[in-house]
């Protein structure tokens, strides 16, 4: 720097070009690189003023590996050409963005794709390039009157179509470059744009038959709503109060979805991202109005929803036929278009609409039941295009996941099972996609024992599913069927029957139908054994010892395996009970104890006994 090198270099190298002197364009060549790979700023200062900077890229045109030396000043002095949307008084930015875009173009299209090694070697100059956009954006924002200028051409009527683009285009280069600010900064930016009416201003462009500034108008939209969906939700509230449906900002960006005619839906595709964005709550809970979700997501589904589902509504608008074609037929509603475009724009409406079933329980909600949407839905399981049909099994499935009972209630009453089961069975034995995504809808409901849905599944649909035999699925829905009907008809017994029965009695009383009666007798054969048994535990007491009169009411356990096998009187104990564990809950706690088994019992007792077993096993 202190020799002013780089300056007598570039001399040097008019003069190697004047005499076409190849060897020292080539020497030439790699110091100028050599130079930019010492990445000082200062030096990039020298090389990149005005003086110097078409020097520096006639030097890299001489690249030794090529034949011929690329005419890179001849593309940036003629080919591109500066243009001033609206003159820019300012020369000091004028001569920024001169220079800003050549030292991008020397980045991006001169200097070879740095290797892994040699990635930072050049850092200082993405840096430079930088601090230029930062300074650019700054001096564009301060002057008010210039970007005013831009957005009241931008709006105007009468401007022409090819200044409009231009201003379209201006704008979008102008956010882009906004991306290198600081985040306090970028914040100011935007809400200049917002003050500035950058809003209305795309509602009016994104509307325009010309492809080129609706994409513009798509890329600037994005910007806004990445950087703040809030802000753009407040704008479109705001707007019923004055404008018709029609040009609604959200349902102009719907609009230019379902009409982008691109075959592959590249802007639709875009497009419907930053719808999910808009409607997405988790974004809408940091906002400081707290209410913001609920009404915009009112506000949604009033102006907008019927807008996004149009096309899915009239494209199986057929369905009202099914009774005119033979039974039994699995493409009894068609799907009309059924072209790959169509399919590809149902696909991401459905994915928007599965979104919202995720998140808007609610609102979507009353949506599905008023429209009767998922019927119409489920009218696609017949499109030829099997990702259309998985789309739409993905819908069903994430109302089912969400396993509430008005959903299934809703899916019952409309049969809404059967679209499902044709796709499988027409399917055929092909294990595809479409196969294991119907079988894990069924498994789902299985595993998560949805019994509503259950029920009406091996009701209606089990004879025609019980024949598929490599998943155990279906046989699996109809057990867990059968578990529930059993469980409900045990709910349903007598409560008294059911313990009888549990102790294996075979009284000719159980077969009595009143269960008062049932309930009256046993307690009048409990009162009168029992006080025949207590008579004869006092009398055999009073010859016994008096410590044991606090035992009178002693009953031998209900196992056999539990008393003294060489007790006399043990067997005629163990006879007089059931052998099962309901003892334990009998009307009376009755204890046993091991020195009462000597004891004598009169005969009344072993008479009382044996009728006595159902009764006190009860």
């Amino acid at each position: 720097m202190s020799e002013g090198y780089i300056k007598k270099l570039l001399g040097l190298f008019r003069v190697c070009e004047d005499l076409d002197n190849r060897e020292g364009l080539h020497h030439l060549y790699e110091i100028v690189r050599g130079v930019l790979f010492l990445n000082k700023a200062a030096l990039f200062e020298v090389m990149f003023s005005d003086d110097c900077i078409m020097d520096v890229v006639g030097c890299l045109e001489y690249d030794p590996a090529l034949v011929q030396p690329k005419r890179h000043r001849e593309f940036l002095t003629k080919t591109a050409k500066f243009k001033e949307v609206i003159p820019i008084t300012d020369s000091e930015l004028r001569q920024k963005i001169h220079q800003t875009y050549r030292v991008q173009y020397i980045q991006d299209i001169i200097l070879p794709t740095p290797s892994v090694f040699e990635e930072n070697f050049l850092s200082t100059l993405t840096s430079f390039i930088f601090f230029n956009k930062v300074e650019i954006v700054s001096m564009l924002q301060e002057d008010e009157k210039f970007l005013t200028e831009v957005f009241a051409q931008l709006t105007d009527e009468a401007t022409e179509d090819s200044k409009r683009r231009e201003l379209v285009n201006f704008v979008k280069e102008f956010c882009a470059f906004s991306q290198t600010l600081q985040p306090q900064n970028r914040d100011a930016f935007f809400k200049t744009l917002a003050n500035l009416g950058i809003l209305p201003a795309l509602e009016i462009v994104m509307g325009m038959d010309d492809l080129q500034v609706r994409a513009a108008a798509t890329d600037i939209f994005s910007y806004l709503v990445e950087f703040s969906p809030s802000m753009v939700r407040e704008f479109v509230m705001q707007e019923p109060q004055q404008t018709d449906d029609d040009v609604l900002l959200i349902n102009v960006v719907i609009k230019q979805m379902i009409c982008d005619s691109d075959p592959e839906l590249g802007g639709a595709v875009q497009l419907m991202g930053l719808l999910r964005t808009l409607i997405d709550p988790e974004n809408m809970l940091a906002s400081t109005n707290k209410t913001e979700k609920t009404e915009f997501l009112s506000f949604f589904y009033k102006y907008c929803m019927h807008v996004l589902t149009a096309p899915l509504l009239a494209n199986t608008a057929h369905d009202k036929n099914a009774k005119d074609v033979q039974e039994g037929s699995t493409k009894i509603n068609p799907v009309c278009p059924d072209n790959f475009q169509t399919a590809q724009l149902l696909a991401l409406i459905l994915e928007l609409l599965t979104f919202c079933v995720e998140h808007h329980t609610y609102h979507i909600k009353t949506y599905i039941m008023n429209k009767d949407l998922l019927r119409r839905v489920l009218v696609l399981m017949n499109s030829k295009h099997t990702f259309l049909a998985l789309c739409a099994l993905r819908f069903m499935r994430r109302i089912i996941g969400l396993k509430d009972e008005y959903y299934n209630r809703y899916i019952i009453k409309g049969n809404l099972f059967e679209p499902v089961i044709n796709a499988l069975l027409d399917n055929g034995t092909r294990y595809n996609l479409l196969n294991s995504a119907i079988i894990e809808l069924f498994e789902f409901i299985k595993v998560e024992d949805i019994k509503s849905l259950i029920a009406h599944i091996v009701d209606n649909f089990y004879k025609a599913l019980e024949s598929i035999e490599y998943v155990q699925t279906f046989k699996g829905l109809k057990g867990r069927y059968e578990q529930e009907k059993d469980r409900q008809n045990i709910a349903e017994m007598p409560v008294q029957w059911t313990r009888t029965r549990s102790c294996g009695s075979t009284d000719d009383d159980d077969d009595d139908d009143s269960e008062a009666v049932e309930k009256s007798r046993m307690e009048d054969d409990f009162s009168d054994s029992y006080s025949k048994y207590m008579e004869a535990k006092k009398g055999a007491a009073n010859g016994a010892n008096g410590a044991n009169n606090g035992k009178a009411a002693v009953i031998p356990p209900a196992s056999p395996a539990a008393t003294p096998n060489n007790s006399s009187t043990s067997s005629v104990k163990t006879v007089a009970l059931p052998a099962t564990p309901v003892v334990k809950t009998a009307l009376v706690g009755l204890v046993d104890y091991p020195d009462d088994e000597d004891e004598e019992e009169e005969d009344e007792e072993e008479e009382q006994a044996p009728r006595k077993r159902p009764r006190l096993s009860s």
